[in-house]
């Protein structure tokens, strides 16, 4: 089926009777050619460009719960490219390249909407760090936009320009930054891998690996063993449960990452902004709902819910930008599970183990990567061989000393 303005206004006329569903409820089969553990964005990406691409259908996309019940419906549904460092800037730019061509591409409506981010600075020495973070971006052509202090005025006069201990000085501006409604991207990926022949396997948890002489020919689920292949984990914050069942401990830890939406106001926010001096990003959805987040839950935890330490942080950090936003009434919060590496980047690789390999490791960064994390982690997997902008991204590279600290905190994940 596919979706057109005139499709939608036939069904209009006749009660909306014509539509199917998105994809298929197929029957489970005991072999594969690739099984990929988790039908979040991630999972889903990664079938799509596999059966797009390198003609591979033989695929099982298998998840515990249904499609759409893990991070890629818990973000705040940002895309950007505003990074600085060769191992991430070319990365994120093909992300922002494949968000630009998306719906036309898997002809799904997921709602891309480019109206920009705008990072604050709030002292002459962060400026000048955004001066050579937008060189760097001019260098991949994802565009940046240097502003001083009346630049943002024009652009977000209601900000607190004059805070004593957080006084606006400018900010770096990307034009096509904006953000993306995370429900969509997962249904347009999973209904585009279905229609090309991928098994998305719903209520299928898995719960062991087979494997024999450091070789991975299959997965034990709660609906019988699978064999494969090859078989990419793809499960976010439940990435260091997983690999252990298969004896693996990552350079990884699970953090809870909260989320909030207040009730429907008149447009004021232009685009995203984010508080330079703390942790904290706000946007405005379709349906007028600023939404916003900050940090991560200082503590180790795989719920799905956060606690209100955190809550009173966050809200600081958009009083401090915004004061109007006290006056905002909060609807509600959730928390999705964050896997924090210990530089703040991501893994796209093999395993130790023969026909196991891992996408995780995404720490704040993961939803606006998903386009190039699929197109990245299938090239991988068909070709056993890493794609050129994702190459850094190695699970051995802390052994190396070929990590690369995006933020430059350290290895501590609380200060990503």
């Amino acid at each position: 089926m596919a979706f057109s303005a005139l499709k939608i206004l036939k069904e209009g006329f006749t009660g909306n009777r014509g539509w199917s569903p998105h994809w298929r409820d197929p029957v489970l089969k005991k072999e594969y050619d690739i099984i990929i553990i988790g039908a979040g964005g991630h999972g889903l990406a990664t079938a799509y460009y596999l059966a797009r691409n390198h003609g591979i259908t033989n695929i099982a996309v298998l998840e515990k719960g249904w499609i759409g019940s893990g991070n890629i419906g818990r973000n705040t549904t940002i895309i950007r490219s505003n990074y600085m460092l060769p191992g991430n800037q070319p990365f994120y730019e093909l992300s922002m390249k494949l968000w630009e061509g998306l719906e036309q591409d898997f002809n799904y409506n997921a709602m891309v909407s480019q109206r920009g981010i705008l990072n604050l600075s709030h002292s002459d020495a962060q400026h000048d760090a955004y001066a050579r973070r937008g060189n760097a971006m001019h260098l991949t052509k994802s565009g940046a936009v240097l502003l001083d202090k009346s630049g943002v005025q024009k652009m977000c006069p209601f900000l607190d320009f004059d805070n004593a201990r957080f006084p606006v000085k400018g900010g770096i501006w990307q034009p096509r930054g904006g953000s993306v409604r995370h429900d969509a991207v997962a249904w347009g990926y999973a209904r585009g891998a279905d229609s090309r022949g991928v098994d998305l396997i719903q209520n299928c948890e898995v719960t062991g690996f087979q494997i024999k002489n450091g070789v991975c020919f299959g997965v034990e689920t709660s609906r019988g063993p699978i064999k494969a292949k090859k078989v990419g984990m793809c499960v976010a914050g439940s990435s260091g449960v997983l690999a252990g069942k298969a004896g693996m401990r990552l350079p990884i830890e699970s953090h809870v990452l909260q989320a909030f939406v207040t009730e429907g106001l008149k447009p004021i926010i232009p685009g995203v902004i984010t508080f330079g001096a703390g942790h904290f990003y706000v946007s405005q959805s379709d349906k007028g709902g600023l939404v916003f987040g900050g940090d991560i839950d200082g503590y180790n935890s795989y719920a799905q819910r956060g606690n209100l330490p955190v809550v009173e942080d966050v809200v600081e950090g958009g009083m401090a930008i915004m004061p109007m936003i006290g006056r905002a009434r909060l609807l509600r919060s959730w928390g999705g599970i964050m896997d924090m590496s210990m530089d703040g980047s991501p893994f796209i690789d093999k395993t130790h183990i023969e026909g196991l390999f891992f996408n995780g490791g995404w720490c704040y960064g993961g939803f606006k990567a998903t386009p190039a994390s699929g197109y990245c982690y299938a090239h991988l997997l068909a070709t056993e061989k890493p794609h050129p902008v994702s190459e850094r991204m190695r699970l051995d590279r802390f052994k190396f000393g070929g990590q690369f600290d995006e933020k430059g905190v350290g290895a501590q994940p609380n200060l990503h």
